[in-house]
């Protein structure tokens, strides 16, 4: 877990000096626009924004016992960021499998679209959907 906060953390880091050096050197406008920038970048790459990760080998098992899609995604990829604001709430009924700490979730990924890690990849009833839209993902979600 320890190791998901290293990227977002080096980020934020990066982005402060870089900015406070463009600060003091008299540029306060650039400062502000390279620590959004960097901001963003550590939003993006945090594990705040995703639900918690779980192996594809236990997604598989909870999706076959409960009926909710598996979604496979990587960090800092701008499409599953997409599908993860747009879903709100409802992305927490899924389970999500993060491919790039995961060696089965990568290789589930590439079986499902000829080699390639496209994500986000939704597995529904085992079958798998390339970077499915927001209101598809949620109409595969099971009645509560």
């Amino acid at each position: 877990m320890m190791r998901s906060w290293i990227l977002p953390v080096l980020f934020v880091l990066s982005g402060s000096v870089v900015a406070t050096a463009e600060f003091f050197e008299g540029s306060p406008g650039i400062a502000a626009a390279i620590l959004l920038v960097f901001l963003a970048l550590g939003g993006m790459n945090s594990p705040l924004i995703f639900p918690r990760s779980i192996g594809e080998p236990e997604a598989r098992r909870r999706s076959a016992d409960d009926g909710r899609p598996v979604v496979f995604w990587r960090p800092g990829c701008a499409y599953c960021i997409r599908l993860r604001f747009r879903l709100g709430r409802s992305a927490r009924q899924l389970h999500w499998v993060n491919i790039w700490r995961d060696p089965a979730g990568a290789a589930t990924v590439r079986a499902a679209n000829g080699g390639n890690e496209t994500v986000p990849t939704v597995v529904v009833a085992g079958r798998p959907h390339t970077n499915p839209g927001p209101d598809w993902v949620r109409e595969q979600l099971p009645a509560a």
